[in-house]
């Protein structure tokens, strides 16, 4: 009797212990098929071109240098599978960047700073289309799909760039006689076409999550608006590196 009871205590205690050890074990380190896409976020720095001749005259007047319209940068991505290697994507870029500035070679008559600020602001919407250089995961059977531990990609695409170019402050009219000293707001803004192409590599650190760094060049130029009436189509082209974070659904 004695025997049969602690062979029960040991069969509850088993009973209660399995469920327990069975939860605790990880899931399967597989998908059930192939991954439908990617939602991601990214951030970065953005490297300015800034070649056009109103950069070079905003350079040559005031304490503004060329990596001065460097800005920091951020990204939203909306990933798609057409095909095993190949994704359409979805995206919107923002960069800013805001610099205080005085003319290099005038100052008012108590001999005080003429001081004034400008800032560029660049919003991309574009679409694109990635290739992944190696295979993205394996097929193990018809409901089991193994994702790669890493993923180079390169790709390309376009879009509209909304772009504002501002300066506000204290100007003066270098080619008059007076040089009066006046306040003022110039601005330039609108939309214009974009292209770019890129190469990165995605890196899975957990299940789903993947952390991704990627460089990319895009091209862009816009006609000013009559306040630089002057001057020829503003340079929007830069650099973008960022790195982010990517969620596989």
């Amino acid at each position: 009797m004695r025997h049969t009871r602690s062979a029960l205590a040991l069969a509850l205690v088993w009973l209660a212990v399995s469920p327990a050890r069975a939860s605790a074990q990880p899931s399967p380190d597989f998908l059930f098929g192939s991954p439908k896409g990617m939602v991601g976020f990214r951030s970065g720095w953005m490297f300015a071109s800034a070649k056009s001749d109103l950069f070079t005259f905003v350079q040559r007047h005031l304490t503004v240098d060329r990596k001065d319209f460097n800005a920091p940068a951020i990204g939203v991505d909306v990933e798609v599978a057409m095909a095993p290697r190949v994704s359409a994507i979805v995206g919107f870029d923002f960069a800013r960047t805001s610099k205080d500035s005085e003319y290099r070679d005038f100052v008012d008559n108590q001999r005080l700073p003429i001081t004034q600020t400008t800032t560029l602001t660049e919003l991309n919407l574009s679409g694109s289309v990635k290739l992944a250089i190696t295979p993205r995961g394996r097929e193990i059977s018809s409901r089991a799909w193994i994702p790669a531990a890493v993923t180079p990609y390169v790709g390309a695409g376009g879009g509209m760039l909304r772009y504002q170019f501002l300066q506000f402050g204290d100007f003066i009219d270098v080619d008059s006689a007076t040089s009066a000293i006046f306040a003022d707001t110039f601005r330039s803004a609108g939309w214009a076409p974009s292209a770019h192409v890129f190469g990165g590599v995605d890196v899975r650190v957990y299940k789903r999550l993947y952390l991704s760094g990627e460089g990319r060049y895009l091209w862009s130029s816009a006609t000013p608006d009559r306040d630089f009436i002057d001057f020829d189509p503003i340079d929007l082209a830069g650099f973008k590196a960022t790195a982010g974070v990517h969620y596989l659904f």
